[in-house]
């Protein structure tokens, strides 16, 4: 929900070197998996093993979510045309793009980074400062790469699964990860209202995800940090992970229309939508709940992490 926790390092004022230090000592710390032996004498990785803290953690995020972001970024979503909302996002996303790049070149996917250096450059100028996504019109298609999927590549595990205040889910790898796609990334250097604006505008944007998650959701935590796993998991492979039939890809289809449906029958005033999004919920329990995992039938202290290379 912020970057305040990365304010830190003040990259124009400090030296390089004593980021990557930094760096350094968060990379090895995460290297350390927790492991346990199993009743059978087998050692099994344990993803979760600080979930009493977490779940503690992420329960403060939802009530820091339900009493200020929500209702900050629902307004903002009323005012605000569906156009700029766009606009918003894709100006913060073409300067991401930047750090696409440095990710891209330290995974040695040069190909992949030129066509990325050419999609910045072409949002930059055409686009009008990445206002308008002009790349992807002339298939030159965005790609996702940040320094955890580089640490992936480089052989660093995940480590554990953590969930840091005010941020939301991550892992021990994920913290440097995050740390330096901060430093690397120029939105994070504009300006506290600029940054207040894309953090509103993300918050507006999820608003579909984040009710789903909620509402049909057996378990939000649990859910939640599956879902967090399996997808920075997806990414670290970039998608060459073996799938049972096309499940998650229609998971993610249907999540995603929910969530254009939500912000859709919110953008305008008057509009009752609680009927819907009740239907919506019922619909998704009924599909989706025999497939959640359960306190009941999910060891999440022993649970044996996905393998993340």
């Amino acid at each position: 929900m912020g970057k305040n926790y990365y304010r830190y390092q003040n990259a124009g004022s400090q030296p390089a070197r004593g980021v990557f230090l930094i760096l350094v000592i968060f990379v090895l710390g995460g290297c350390a998996a927790t492991t346990k032996i199993d009743e059978d004498g087998n050692e099994v990785v344990l993803v979760d093993p600080y979930e009493n803290v977490n779940r503690k953690i992420y329960h403060f995020n939802g009530k820091v979510d339900e009493y200020v972001a929500a209702p900050v970024s629902s307004a903002y979503r009323y005012i605000t045309p569906q156009f700029v909302q766009t606009g918003v996002a894709n100006f913060f996303g073409n300067l991401k793009t930047i750090n696409t790049v440095l990710n891209d070149m330290m995974q040695a996917k040069f190909q992949q980074g030129a066509e990325d250096t050419g999609r910045f450059l072409v949002n930059s100028t055409v686009g009008l400062l990445g206002l308008f996504d002009v790349a992807s019109e002339i298939g030159l298609e965005q790609h996702e790469e940040d320094f955890d999927q580089t640490l992936s590549v480089w052989g660093v595990p995940s480590g554990s699964y953590l969930v840091l205040p005010f941020i939301g889910p991550s892992t021990t790898r994920g913290v440097p990860g995050a740390i330096f796609d901060t430093a690397a990334n120029p939105a994070s250097y504009v300006g506290v209202p600029v940054q207040l604006v894309q953090m509103l505008n993300t918050r507006a944007n999820a608003e579909g995800a984040l009710k789903f998650v909620d509402e049909a959701a057996l378990d939000p935590y649990v859910f939640t940090r599956e879902a967090f796993l399996q997808w920075r998991h997806f990414m670290a492979k970039d998608g060459a992970v073996e799938l049972e039939g096309d499940d998650l890809m229609d998971f993610e289809d249907e999540l995603m229309d929910d969530a254009d449906d939500t912000q859709a029958e919110t953008a305008a005033p008057g509009g009752d939508t609680k009927a819907v999004e009740d239907e919506k919920a019922k619909g998704y329990k009924l599909k989706l709940s025999p497939e959640l995992p359960t306190p009941a039938n999910t060891d999440t202290k022993a649970k044996i992490a996905p393998q993340v290379q």
